[in-house]
């Protein structure tokens, strides 16, 4: 039989409980320690579902069948291995989560490699467990354990060690550089992307200083990523293709539970629908941009460079705003300035976002995450500054990673950041299979609906950021733009990301032609032109932190126009009347209920049925964010007239 005999198996499972217990009463992470506990884990299982199968008090048919190859069929059996898998996953799933964020809070030699050593650990228990997933014939079984089997035995996984070992060194190594990234000017002084380089792109107007920091972001960063990013590909679609998938694109869409293509045509058809509105914001900023730089730098009819859109990507827009406000007289809502006026600190801007979800009768954030959270830039190491969330699956342990400014656009992202934390809180009782948002887009979702009452006058005015409420048709026009910036803006730079890596996954896309074909996406769809010439020594996409960290990037497409859905649902529950852009949600209980009903479910039922408990509806709607930007697109048909496109 596999695995362990039945006395060194209750000898492995009792070290294990005592390593466990330890870890829990000391509430302090061991490094050494975990990969003891990690090591003992490898050990127990394989041999689980065997002794599960033989156990004495069952009929000696399952024993039999199962020796002999055949599918265990016995519900009972399968929750039984369920619970053990459960227990052993929460103790990796922990372990993977501290291993993490000690290397990237904190970018050392010993952090890196003890990462890795954890993840082949993990890799090892994942792969092992997937195996006996697949040994369950799960047709008679009921819906959530046919589910939870499902989502188990999904996904791609190099089964030849050394190559998994390979893959975490590239995905570090391409991390790290990214991560240390710094560009130097003649005096010798260096600049890091947060805050140092971003503040140039956001704020500066000088056109070569701009096309400076752009350039040099992308030699020190996109250049050196480049080497490695071929062979990460290679191994992604080998891991695919091994668990039956053409490649390594077919696991990212897996996610979203629609297959044979329809997905994509469902993004497709949702973009189609939203992007007369982009082009129109980008019409109306192009010629506002040529006013500023003149039209030999910015042509009114056709394509922007990518460098002047207030941001290092051009996929928000909001640091441009001063230069395209629509009506410059009236009073600006952005209330950085308050916030120093008033001593914000960073800790404060997490309260108050705190206070928000328990407005609505959501959960405070436990004790250990102001204890444990990294909320400003840290003097004494690198780290990776780009905001993020964490789960640690153990004693409702969350964090947030963050170098935040005391800036208005920092608290949107507080709220954002902490929305993740908050579903977390909210599916911590589902089993660990079930812990994760409805869809990927979901989990990005939730904070942005929030932060979407959090730029609105009268929350403003609530907190005391701002003296008075002033609505009027230029004042929401002028509001409305600011939030377009960020949300239209990004819509096709959203959408671009995915559709250039499924391309390379498949094979459309060869390495010789990487830079090439990124472009000719950020063409056809933002409208967007490098400032100067771009070969295939330059690699731009990997100058965009979801590249070389392997995150998919549909998920923010999906959350931004589902956001505006969950908006305007909360907004109904909470008695709203009016606009839908003027809507604020603070302390509805109505609304908050209707969400946290949502998240509790985790991903225990697919996405739509999630979105039809907080919306009655079970798709995908864009008519939401055309409702809540229709007065400003009204507007925006008026300024640009015919003067839309740049073909």
């Amino acid at each position: 039989m596999k695995g362990l005999h039945r006395g060194k198996l209750q000898v492995v499972i009792f070290v294990l409980a005592l390593l466990v217990a330890a870890r829990d009463a000391s509430e302090e992470f061991d490094p050494q320690e975990t990969l003891m506990e990690l090591d003992v884990i490898k050990e127990i299982s394989p041999s689980i579902l065997s002794d599960l199968c033989c156990k004495k008090e069952l009929d000696v048919g399952e024993c039999i069948d199962f020796l002999k190859g055949r599918q265990v069929s016995n519900e009972n059996i399968a929750d039984d291995w369920l619970r053990k898998l459960d227990v052993l996953s929460v103790e990796t799933a922990n372990a993977g989560a501290h291993a993490n964020w000690n290397f990237q809070t904190n970018m050392t030699t010993y952090n890196s490699q003890y990462s890795k050593n954890v993840s082949m650990l993990i890799g090892d228990f994942s792969l092992e467990m997937k195996s006996q997933g697949q040994q369950f014939d799960t047709s008679s079984f009921g819906r959530s354990h046919e589910r939870a089997f499902m989502l188990l035995t999904r996904g791609g996984y190099l089964e030849d060690r050394d190559k998994r070992q390979q893959m975490t060194r590239i995905n570090q190594e391409m991390e790290s550089i990214y991560g240390k990234g710094k560009i130097c000017r003649e005096n010798g002084t260096c600049l890091l992307l947060e805050p140092d380089i971003e503040n140039i792109m956001a704020e500066s107007t000088n056109y070569s200083e701009l096309l400076w920091a752009w350039k040099s972001w992308r030699d020190v960063v996109g250049r050196e990523i480049r080497p490695l990013y071929s062979t990460y590909v290679d191994l992604k679609n080998e891991g695919a293709r091994a668990s039956g998938y053409a490649d390594e694109s077919e696991v990212w869409q897996e996610k979203y539970e629609i297959k044979d293509g329809k997905f994509e045509k469902m993004i497709g058809e949702i973009y189609d629908k939203v992007k007369p509105m982009y082009k129109q914001l980008h019409a109306y900023v192009r010629r506002r941009l040529s006013q500023q730089y003149g039209e030999d730098k910015v042509d009114i009819n056709g394509p922007i460079p990518a460098h002047l859109l207030g941001n290092m990507w051009a996929q928000q827009w909001n640091n441009i705003y001063h230069l395209v406000t629509p009506y410059p007289d009236v009073p600006d809502i952005d209330v950085s300035k308050e916030m120093v006026r008033q001593d914000y600190t960073v800790k404060k801007m997490f309260r108050v976002a705190e206070r928000f979800f328990t407005s609505l009768g959501m959960d405070p954030m436990p004790e250990s995450f102001w204890e444990n959270s990294m909320l400003t830039r840290p003097k004494d190491r690198e780290v990776v500054c780009h905001g993020s969330a964490h789960n640690f699956f153990k004693n409702r342990e969350v964090r947030i990673k963050m170098c935040t400014g005391i800036t208005m656009e920092d608290l949107y992202t507080v709220h954002h950041e902490m929305g993740h934390c908050e579903y977390y809180l909210q599916y911590h009782k589902q089993p660990l299979i079930f812990s994760s948002g409805a869809n990927p887009g979901f989990h990005e979702a939730v904070g942005d609906t929030i932060a979407l009452s959090v730029v609105t006058p009268d929350y403003l005015h609530k907190i005391g950021l701002l003296k008075e409420v002033v609505h009027n048709e230029k004042a929401d026009i002028n509001n409305l733009m600011k939030v377009a910036l960020n949300k239209i803006a990004f819509l096709p730079f959203g959408l671009l990301i995915d559709k250039w890596r499924w391309d390379v996954f498949r094979g459309n896309i060869q390495p010789e032609n990487y830079n090439e074909a990124w472009w000719k996406l950020r063409m056809e769809y933002q409208g967007i032109k490098p400032p100067i010439e771009r070969t295939e020594e330059d690699f731009d996409p990997g100058a965009k932190y979801h590249i070389p960290s392997g995150t998919p990037y549909i998920r923010y497409f999906v959350s931004f126009v589902i956001q505006f859905q969950f908006h305007r649902a909360m907004c109904e529950a909470s008695g709203h009347e009016g606009p839908l852009h003027l809507c604020n949600n603070y302390e509805s209980k109505e609304a908050g209920q209707k969400l946290k009903d949502m998240l509790e479910l985790g991903c225990s039922v697919p996405w739509w049925e999630a979105l039809e408990r907080l919306t009655g509806q079970d798709f995908i709607d864009p008519s939401a964010i055309e409702e809540y930007f229709a007065p400003l697109l009204v507007w925006l048909k008026e300024q640009n007239g015919d003067n839309v496109g740049w073909d």
